[in-house]
């Protein structure tokens, strides 16, 4: 084999939903964030997975990444589009069934012609500054889309990952105002609003990261795994150099494996200095530069050279990739090349 093999453990996505619903509390409904094809996972088997142990209300980004979605859980369930209604979408809005969360006057009066009687959302913007109605439109507009009834109404928390930011409560507030004696589902907690406890739940939690093994749930059972194979070993000289640019330069008689697999792949140049392989309990550092379809690795550790060596584990998750390239675990899950084989597990 000589492309690195993904193992998806979708079982403990499961897992990790069913941990998240029973947070979210009894008469709250959990549903599931699906977008970016499951958080680079697979969106079909994701939900699908989901959906077989009682998921029944999914989020996808776009109208467009729900076709796949639709077509693994069937017609009953409830799929919703954080982008809302775009123009060009109304034909797949109704062909999918699909709920857009409306975000702006333009969006509620293309829907409500388009589609006068077709299920929505809304999104109400509390501080993010990124989608939704900001209170002086949700003013104006409130009484004709409440009398429409919505699905639901929603916010979105900018400062979730850290429960004591001062923005959480902040939002909670303004959320509150804006929805305040309304008999709609509201939703506001995702991931890390569930984590924050009851007063972020409202009716509907809509967990995603946590989903696929990220922080800040710190205790979802780990997702992906990733091994990579060993396409050469050779024996390296005090003051030879390894890789682009002359960057590693040994230090000792050392045996550098070069393993397939590279920035085109999903594994970030930034993280290299940081980031070591596995192969079984002992560590091997990378070396050099990573480039696009290689990555040089010392493994003069090692009594024998394993046919491959395993960059995403239990123990190295993907927040610490992610620390080592000073991104975060979504960039690193989304990113996730296409040449993997990808192995989908059930237990």
């Amino acid at each position: 084999m000589s492309t690195a093999s993904l193992k998806i453990d979708l079982g403990a996505v499961q897992r990790n939903w069913q941990a998240l619903d029973a947070m979210s509390g009894a008469g709250v409904e959990t549903s599931a964030v699906v977008k970016a094809d499951g958080y680079g996972l697979d969106s079909g088997r994701v939900s699908r997975a989901l959906y077989d142990i009682g998921a029944r209300r999914f989020f996808v980004a776009a109208a467009e990444e729900a076709a796949a979605v639709r077509q693994a859980v069937g017609p009953d369930a409830r799929i919703c589009v954080f982008s809302g209604h775009m123009a060009g979408d109304t034909d797949l809005i109704r062909a999918l069934q699909l709920i857009p969360m409306l975000n702006s006057h333009d969006q509620i009066n293309r829907h409500f012609n388009a589609l006068p009687d077709h299920p929505f959302g809304v999104q109400l913007d509390t501080g993010m500054n990124r989608l939704g109605l900001e209170p002086d439109e949700w003013a104006s507009a409130r009484a004709g889309v409440v009398a429409k009834g919505p699905e639901m109404i929603m916010s979105h928390l900018a400062c979730a990952d850290e429960p004591d930011h001062a923005m959480n409560p902040s939002q909670l507030a303004a959320f509150r105002q804006m929805t305040g004696g309304l008999d709609v589902p509201l939703s506001l907690g995702a991931t890390g609003g569930i984590l924050m406890g009851p007063d972020y739940h409202f009716n509907i939690t809509r967990p995603g990261v946590g989903l696929y093994g990220g922080f800040p749930f710190t205790d979802a059972a780990p997702v992906v795994t990733l091994s990579i194979p060993v396409i050469q070993t050779r024996d390296v000289a005090i003051g030879e150099t390894v890789g682009y640019s002359n960057t590693w330069t040994a230090r000792r008689p050392s045996r550098i494996a070069t393993i397939a697999g590279g920035y085109a792949d999903g594994i970030i140049r930034a993280m290299g200095a940081k980031t070591v392989l596995h192969a079984g309990d002992q560590t091997c550092p990378i070396v050099g530069r990573i480039s696009m379809d290689m990555i040089g690795v010392d493994v003069t550790g090692l009594s024998e050279i394993p046919d491959t060596l395993d960059l995403l584990t239990p123990v190295q998750t993907v927040d610490i990739l992610a620390e080592n390239a000073g991104t975060i675990g979504y960039e690193i899950l989304t990113s996730l090349g296409h040449r993997y084989k990808r192995e989908y597990l059930s237990t």
